[in-house]
């Protein structure tokens, strides 16, 4: 992938390098004119010749901090200086004694190795601090494509270049006759190519000890992202073949148990050696149906989970009373609608719903609480608001909920530990929650091991209410 030049500005490095110069020339002159000042207070107290090497005060500040470049001039300015101001023949460049040059000489010298020692210290400390920042930008933010840029920056920096740009992979790409490509290669594998604009002769150092580093940097960056994407797509995959898996297991049980029923029911009645009477005929007649509606309901669960994880669900929504779509949920249960007592406010509230939906949501919710109820148990439904909310709680007396599969229940094919009851297929709290959310309402379940559980269906209350009948 092809990235832009990235670089110091030609006006900013021109103003940096000018500044520099500045502040060394106005350091050296502060340095000589300060370490003179010292030499004419102490000549009086001691020898003069033993003061020269106080100089030194002025070479080694400038050498570490400027380099060589200044040093030198400092180091010949020193002796000079000396020479003129405390050296006899006073007032005069002239240096009478052999030893004088010596001393010159040792200033020198001393210039010369501390500015290289101080350049070579603040060079790998540079380095250093270049290599950590880069692979912090990069661990920090994971996409390596998305930080070439800055990576191209900071390394043109240190590599004394005008402009840098950095590409990834085997592919190479023409540039002009200013900008000479270098390949990274790392532990014999080529992760990218840096692009440099003008590059320096004297730089090449600096290339060859910065480039295998940052080839090194970069491939443990992109190992590292294709490990994280590797890891999703295995989690991805992981998670994919657990809902396959479930589906297959609801569909080896669920769908067989009842199928199971209607062949063994039809295929007796079927039989001309068995003399069934009438009841016996219709109670085999019942249980077909019964299965019958049994598988019905399955497929559609299978259809509506479908349908909210591909976000393909339709709404169709109108102001309804809430007391009206509780009544609508109990009728639709049928005979198991009898244990369960309800309990509206005077005022009933209303919501702008699609009603088939919510009824769906409600089904759910009181057939999970009679699942989980023991027969003698009654289940109650209680209506009221909160709030801006319309708060539906279906609240049973069966073992509880653990509170880690608070969550975990509302889990597509997810069937309970901690909860003892009939066999389920695990779609109907999920399909209830999706439907919920589906019409701008949350499902939650509170629950407290041994001592039931109550799911509470919260929905946005239209503005207007309609009164229950007395």
């Amino acid at each position: 992938m092809s990235q832009g030049l990235s670089g110091i500005p030609r006006q900013g490095a021109d103003w940096i390098a000018r500044h520099r110069a500045l502040s060394g020339c106005l350091a050296s002159l502060l340095l000589l004119a300060a370490v003179t000042g010292v030499i004419a207070l102490l000549k009086v107290h001691v020898p003069v010749l033993s003061l020269g090497v106080l100089y030194i005060f002025a070479v080694l500040p400038i050498a570490i901090g400027w380099g060589m470049a200044y040093a030198i001039p400092v180091a010949v300015a020193s002796m000079l200086t000396f020479n003129f101001f405390f050296l006899p023949p006073l007032y005069t460049f002239t240096i009478s004694d052999s030893r004088n040059w010596f001393a010159l000489l040792v200033f020198v010298v001393t210039a010369v190795v501390v500015s290289e020692l101080a350049t070579r210290s603040r060079r790998q400390a540079r380095e250093s601090a270049l290599l950590a920042q880069i692979a912090t930008s990069l661990l920090e933010h994971g996409d390596v494509s998305s930080e070439l840029d800055r990576v191209a920056t900071d390394a043109a920096g240190a590599l004394h270049v005008e402009r840098a740009r950095i590409t990834l992979g085997t592919r190479t790409e023409p540039e002009g006759n200013s900008v000479e490509e270098y390949p990274l290669t790392a532990a014999g594998r080529r992760v990218g190519t840096i692009y440099l604009e003008r590059p320096r002769e004297r730089s090449a150092a600096a290339r060859r000890r910065l480039l295998p580093a940052l080839a090194s940097l970069l491939a443990v960056a992109i190992d590292r992202e294709r490990l994280a994407r590797e890891a999703l797509d295995a989690e991805a995959l992981r998670r994919s073949d657990a809902a396959k898996t479930a589906v297959l297991r609801a569909v080896s049980h669920d769908l067989r148990t009842p199928l199971m029923a209607i062949l063994a029911s039809a295929s007796t009645l079927a039989r001309e050696d068995f003399d069934l009477d009438r009841g016996e005929r219709d109670e085999l007649v019942t249980t077909i149906g019964a299965e019958a509606e049994r598988l019905d309901r399955l497929v559609g669960n299978l259809l509506d989970l479908s349908r909210l994880q591909a976000d393909a669900l339709e709404r169709d929504p109108s102001v309804w009373a809430v007391d009206d779509l509780v009544v609508q949920a109990l009728d639709e249960i049928g005979a198991a609608g009898e244990r369960v007592d309800v309990s509206f406010p005077y005022t009933s509230p209303a919501v702008r719903v699609d009603a088939h939906q919510v009824q769906r949501v409600l089904v759910n919710l009181i057939e999970n609480a009679l699942r989980y109820s023991p027969a003698a148990d009654r289940v109650r439904v209680q209506v009221d608001s909160a709030g801006g909310d319309v708060l539906v709680r279906v609240i049973d007396h069966g073992p509880g909920i653990a509170p880690a599969e608070l969550e975990a229940v509302f889990e597509p094919f997810h069937r309970g530990a901690s909860r003892a009851g009939p066999p389920g297929a695990g779609l109907g709290l999920a399909i209830a929650r999706g439907f919920a959310e589906a019409n701008g309402g949350r499902v939650w379940a509170e629950s407290r091991p041994g001592q039931g559980s109550t799911f509470v269906l919260a929905l946005p209350a239209a503005p207007v209410s309609a009164e229950v009948p007395a």
